[in-house]
């Protein structure tokens, strides 16, 4: 018979115990976490950007996660520059919001506290306004 591996953890009762590897070197600083979008926040984006490729208007996008912020950039062609940039910046939290749309001369389409007031710039439609 087949001995099986042991695959239990072992109590801190016997004296091993987890340790974080940036303790465990001690020269060493943790650096922070990127920021990231959470899961509802890449779900309303996500529902945005599928209705846009479904009429035609994007087609690819790229994921970037900084250490001080996350952008969501939108694509008519991959080669080319982002025709929007949907950004989070924790830092801008309690002052203006920390949601933004940006367009690609840099200009701030929208900003807010809630990323689904932000994305609802995307919600207008352009009129043809005759004199």
């Amino acid at each position: 018979m087949a001995q099986k591996p042991d695959t239990q953890r072992k109590d801190e009762t016997d004296g091993s115990n987890v340790v974080e590897l940036a303790e465990f070197r001690p020269g060493k600083k943790a650096e922070p976490l990127p920021v990231t979008f959470h899961r509802r926040e890449l779900d309303a984006i996500l529902w945005v950007y599928g209705r846009m490729v479904g009429e035609g208007e994007w087609r690819d996008y790229a994921l970037d996660h900084m250490k001080d912020k996350a952008v969501f950039s939108v694509f008519k062609r991959s080669g080319e520059m982002p025709m929007f940039r949907i950004e989070k910046n924790p830092k801008l939290a309690s002052k203006q919001g920390a949601f933004s749309v940006t367009n690609t001369a840099g200009m701030v389409l929208k900003r807010g506290h809630d990323l689904r007031q932000v994305l609802k710039v995307f919600d207008r439609k352009l009129k043809l306004v005759e004199k």
